[in-house]
């Protein structure tokens, strides 16, 4: 038994939850949320774990995951484990952070020794800047070759990498030293839960007859965030939907765009847009914050659409809820995409971009403060091309062709089934924490002073200079001055105000009744109960309000 709990645990992973990471219903409704919350119902149903634990600052801030676990493992065990006890992880050894950029975890494991567990990131978003620095703060903290970051495709795989080469360049050129060994880069693409998508076909009719789309007549839908600086630009779909559509007799084209706008400025640009460059082709906005909308969307569609040409997206989710669906798919030849769509499931238009030299002024526009991230993102969309003549051309093919979306669709929702449904890919990731465990523990880690971090150190010593001296009580003998009340003096500062005191009122009291008429603090510490570093921290503040005094 004692063995099978040893391997349960090293297959399992302590989730660092922030309620901003996982739940798109409180905090807004983007890629990074949906798939945290994708992924955390994953877990809760297939990761073969005797426990689920939870690191976050306060046992309260777990409240959702508890929720969500009565309703879907309702036998699971689930433990919280506080931020300021990190080392209450164990007998799990690995954290799962949902982010590349953990880089503060492996600073605040560092006290404990970097091999007292393994660290495993995982990829959303790559291209902004606070990701691209994390990369590079990844590289120079006390990350070690059994921590992971997760990439979730291919593509981000060969992104990550080509960063990891130029900071180890800057390594061996400026520092004059050899890189340490990188973290784990293992691809696992992101999942679903396949039965969340069975289409409704009353939702589907409903949808088709708001369009106006008759049984022949074929409807292309997309469900993202409807922007055309940050996600796709959606001229070149109108442009290649007029020109189809004029090549088709019989059927008429119908585009569905379910998602949300951030600004009038995007809904301007897709809704004037689709007016004036494909009038002969049906089209509709959908609320993408509505889940009944979305499930039409996806339920009264021919086609799921996703002509992505931007460097905000990584992986792309949206298409595999499509397969799920049982639709074929028409995307762009990008990032996750390459890996996902095979030939089977549907057509992947050519895409190209310029040299790196051709776009160099983005990066130090960008970097250097002078465009913002959307207009990075998008200059470096005006910059890629989405192959007009094979978009057509595909179009063509699947709107004239009934019995080809049909077979599309069929292995679609059989590969959504058999590769990414969260049953294949959470053991995926249990192996990759399993695989990280045992490097860990036969690795040789690094240990730093709890006071001595780098990017932390301890403000008394690095604002020593500061004060007139450093207090040392040693074998001092402390009395209380019997001047002043305790609790009206805590209740006037209002410490608890900030939320965050230098120690519990209890200790303070046992402290100051422990000093009497005279005490050191080996017998204060006795007396009180209270440990001796923690007596001295309460000392100082005890002497700064005059209740004690020196003798």
């Amino acid at each position: 038994m004692a063995a099978g709990c040893a391997g349960m645990n090293a297959r399992n992973a302590a989730i660092w939850y922030a309620q901003d990471g996982f739940d798109p219903a409180a905090n807004g409704i983007n890629g990074r949320r949906v798939a945290g919350e994708s992924f955390l119902k994953g877990f809760l149903r297939h990761a073969a774990v005797d426990e689920i634990a939870l690191i976050s600052k306060a046992p309260d801030e777990i409240a959702p995951v508890r929720d969500l676990a009565a309703a879907l493992r309702p036998q699971m065990r689930l433990r919280h484990v506080p931020l300021s006890r990190p080392m209450a992880v164990a007998p799990v050894q690995t954290v799962f952070f949902p982010s590349p950029n953990f880089t503060a975890e492996a600073w605040r494991r560092a006290p404990y020794g970097s091999a007292a567990w393994a660290l495993c990131g995982i990829t959303h978003t790559t291209s902004t800047a606070a990701v691209m620095q994390g990369f590079f703060d990844l590289r120079m903290g006390p990350v070690m070759a059994w921590d992971a970051v997760i990439c979730t495709s291919n593509a981000v795989l060969g992104s990550v990498t080509h960063q990891m080469e130029l900071i180890d360049d800057h390594f061996a050129r400026h520092l004059r030293a050899v890189p340490p060994p990188r973290p784990m880069l293992p691809v696992i693409p992101l999942g679903v839960h396949c039965d969340d998508f069975t289409p409704d076909a009353g939702a589907g009719a409903a949808l088709r007859a708001q369009l106006g789309a008759g049984p022949e007549d074929v409807v292309f839908t997309t469900i993202a965030r409807l922007t055309p600086h940050e996600k796709f630009d959606p001229l070149p779909i109108y442009l290649a939907m007029q020109r189809a559509q004029a090549e088709l007799s019989g059927v008429r084209l119908f585009v569905a765009f379910c998602g949300m706008f951030r600004d009038n400025y995007s809904r301007k640009v897709f809704s004037e847009g689709a007016a004036r460059l494909m009038p002969d082709v049906g089209f509709a906005l959908l609320d993408g914050a509505d889940a009944g909308q979305r499930k039409a969307a996806l339920s009264g569609a021919d086609v799921f659409l996703f002509m992505i040409d931007n460097i905000q997206e990584t992986f792309g989710l949206a298409p595999i809820e499509a397969m799920a669906a049982g639709l074929p798919l028409l995307v762009s030849d990008w990032d996750g995409m390459k890996d996902t769509v095979s030939a089977d499931v549907g057509f992947r238009v050519p895409t190209r971009m310029l040299s790196p030299q051709h776009l160099a002024s983005e990066a130090l526009r960008y970097q250097g403060g002078m465009d913002n991230y959307v207009q990075y993102c998008a200059s470096t969309s005006a910059l890629t091309e989405v192959d007009m003549g094979a978009l057509v051309a595909r179009i063509v093919d699947l709107a004239a062709d009934k019995g080809l979306r049909t077979r599309m669709g069929a292995a679609a929702q059989a590969r959504a089934r058999a590769v990414y449904d969260w049953a294949r890919i959470i053991p995926q990731m249990q192996d990759l924490w399993a695989e990280q465990d045992a490097m860990r523990r036969v690795g040789t880690g690094l240990r730093y002073g709890a006071h001595a971090l780098p990017v932390a150190p301890s403000p008394a010593a690095l604002f020593g200079g500061y004060p007139t001296e450093q207090a040392r009580f040693g074998a001092q003998v402390f009395a209380a001055t019997g001047r002043g009340d305790l609790a009206e003096l805590l209740r006037v500062r209002n410490y608890q105000g900030l939320k965050r005191m230098f120690a519990a009122p209890d200790q303070i009291a046992a402290v100051l009744a422990a000093t009497g008429r005279g005490a050191d603090v080996a017998r204060i510490a006795q007396a009180a109960g209270v440990p001796p570093m923690q007596v001295e921290r309460i000392l100082i503040w005890l002497l700064k309000y005059d209740l004690i005094r020196r003798i």
